[in-house]
């Protein structure tokens, strides 16, 4: 009985470390003590708007009996979801994404858990940190653990980098937005669910805005000649998430399944 009481205690105790329903401290409220998330955005000491803040994409109401547990924006599924006329494809990678869409996402590289690159950093359905430090800024995202550094210390981006999963990230404001540009990406990531590809000689640029304490407009450039046949712009709207912190997530943790796939 003794060591079924010790397992207990063990297995429960991080329900009550994840802090799931702490209160966010210092949100504005209005007079009948909701939160006013149209109040104004905090800013930091140096007079900067202070993106600091757990996020999540911008996705349909809720129905009337309450949210699931991974709730998912259009641009999850297809980045050119509200873009007239879809991502402008070159031939090749129209092709690609049909034969990916029509596999319903089982190449996603995500699905071997391998990272899900900078853009789907800001699209996946579990939330993301932003921690804004003087010349830093970082976004931690709870899907597997994964990062996104942004020097914001004069730096400028490397000549010639070797490709990584999120890329090379600087930043520096212009008046009240935030201007990240990144290079330095790897060929073959998925900036979607339906597979719409990035090569190495993409650069993008991400322009975080904070409207109020709760939305977080970030207008993203891609300009990749090697997919696409022109730069397109689109917005991936990101509300505030309350009372919560991030937990751990990763997408073997606990798996079963792996080992009852049969090889192709």
């Amino acid at each position: 009985m003794t060591a079924k009481l010790a397992c207990c205690v063990l297995f429960s105790a991080p329900a009550f470390a994840q802090w799931l329903h702490y209160p966010t401290p210092g949100i504005p409220r209005t007079p009948d003590g909701k939160p006013n998330l149209s109040a104004p955005a905090p800013r930091t000491a140096e007079g900067l708007p202070d993106l600091s803040g757990i996020w999540e994409l911008e996705h349909a109401p809720c129905p009337k009996d309450g949210c699931g547990d991974y709730l998912a924006g259009p641009e999850f599924l297809n980045l050119g979801a509200k873009l007239p006329g879809g991502l402008p494809y070159q031939p090749w990678a129209a092709t690609l994404v049909k034969q990916r869409t029509a596999a319903e996402g089982r190449d996603d590289p995500v699905a071997r858990c391998l990272p899900a690159g900078v853009v789907r950093l800001l699209t996946f359905p579990p939330p993301r940190k932003i921690l804004q430090l003087p010349g830093e800024i970082v976004i931690l995202s709870e899907r597997d653990v994964t990062f996104q550094q942004i020097f914001a210390d004069g730096r400028p981006l490397p000549v010639d980098p070797a490709p990584n999963w999120n890329g090379y990230s600087t930043g520096n404001w212009e008046g009240d937005t935030l201007v990240v540009r990144t290079n330095g990406l790897r060929n073959g990531t998925w900036l979607d669910r339906n597979g719409s590809p990035l090569t190495e000689a993409a650069k993008l640029t991400e322009r975080f805005r904070r409207v109020n304490y709760g939305r977080l407009e970030i207008e993203l450039t891609v300009n990749d000649p090697g997919a696409y046949t022109k730069a397109w712009t689109v917005k991936l709207n990101q509300n505030i998430v309350l009372n919560t912190e991030l937990l751990d997530y990763f997408c073997t943790d606990n798996e079963k399944d792996a080992q009852h796939v049969a090889n192709k």
